[in-house]
């Protein structure tokens, strides 16, 4: 059975950085778009970011943009996500994900495999 299993998180303070990363147990890691979600306290679970198969291309959740970078390396099989400029509104629960589809990664739809979330807290 595929996983997607996130080591990391952890607490953080605000302004600090912080990597995650995303390993799956899968031979054909490079057939798969990858994207993070996250989840707050009483929130809806949201976009963060995406990545082509080969981490050529990516694209950002606006509240996102310009301090998070995701990345990816076929040959472990792992997508990263690096994290700075930490804000307390970046505090959640972060998900990695797998699809086949492109098109709608963004939307949560078409998710292949999901990972076991890891949280990330962000004090003021």
């Amino acid at each position: 059975q595929v996983q997607l299993v996130e080591p990391g998180g952890g607490l953080v303070q605000a302004g600090g950085s912080l990597r995650l990363s995303c390993e799956a147990s899968v031979r054909t890691f490079s057939h798969f778009f990858m994207a993070w979600f996250r989840q707050a306290p009483g929130s809806e679970r949201e976009f963060v970011a995406d990545i082509t198969l080969s981490g050529g291309g990516t694209y950002y959740a606006d509240s996102v943009k310009g301090r998070f970078t995701i990345s990816r390396d076929n040959t472990k099989n792992t997508v990263y996500l690096q994290m700075n400029s930490l804000k307390p509104e970046d505090t959640a629960v972060y998900y990695c994900a797998a699809s086949l589809n492109q098109n709608v990664i963004r939307q949560g739809r078409a998710i292949i495999y999901w990972g076991q979330g890891t949280q990330v807290t962000v004090s003021s």
